[in-house]
């Protein structure tokens, strides 16, 4: 396995056992850390995180469900690589589930969470300017969760997470230019106006042209990733 980061040994704390195994290891593949097409090292994991086959496994079923890992019947779980295909299954769906959020998020937003929504977003801003590309998808990621919540749907909450990994991976592992990161803070900035002016049907528009234009850049990097293997 191709480290980027060690694992290291882990202790888990704050949720229960079998929840916080599965964000770990979902950070794991979604940062590259157990790469695509390669085996899930089970001893290992177990090793770092204190914990048997017996939870291990069950996280694995539900990243299976996520689209993240594919079990095989006596050889263990292996990591998904992205396809086309995936990408044109889960991208038209998160772009719906992301106008909704828009438009539910303008109609119950409080003041406060408008106010916490810009906070993240002028700390997103920061990091773009020094080039902290981590740091910033971490702020971009809480900014989405933040409108998701002050939608107040939990069936649209339950639904964007189940493919919110699957998403979050993809555009995780392409390349980010810099003219598409501009134009992704340019869309930001127009999500935030939005929002603040309780617009809806805006905001709604602009988070689905944003989840689209994701979309094409993670495709180009995926054709030309192809291209260069073939």
């Amino acid at each position: 396995m191709n480290m980027t980061t060690p694992l290291g040994h882990q202790t888990l704390r704050r949720r229960s056992l079998h929840d916080e195994l599965i964000e770990h290891i979902r950070q794991l593949i979604i940062e590259g850390v157990l790469e695509a097409g390669k085996k899930v090292p089970e001893k290992e994991l177990c090793e770092s995180y204190g914990v048997s086959r017996t939870p291990l496994r069950e996280a694995l079923k539900v990243l299976a469900t996520d689209g993240l890992v594919t079990l095989e019947t006596n050889r263990g779980a292996w990591v998904r690589a992205i396809t086309e295909s995936d990408l044109d299954e889960v991208f038209p769906v998160m772009g719906a589930l992301e106008a909704l959020a828009g438009e539910l998020a303008c109609r119950h937003v409080t003041t406060e969470e408008v106010a916490h929504i810009r906070m993240l977003h002028d700390r997103m801003l920061l990091e773009y300017e020094q080039r902290n590309l981590a740091e910033y998808f971490a702020l971009n990621q809480q900014i989405h969760e933040a409108i998701l919540k002050a939608a107040r749907n939990e069936t649209l909450g339950t639904q964007y997470r189940s493919l919110a990994a699957r998403v979050r991976r993809a555009r995780y592992i392409a390349n980010l230019t810099e003219e598409r990161w501009a134009q992704a803070i340019d869309e930001h900035e127009a999500m935030i106006r939005a929002l603040e002016d309780r617009d809806g049907t805006e905001l709604a528009q602009i988070l689905k042209k944003h989840l689209g234009n994701k979309l094409e850049t993670v495709r180009a990097w995926l054709r030309a990733n192809q291209t260069a293997k073939g």
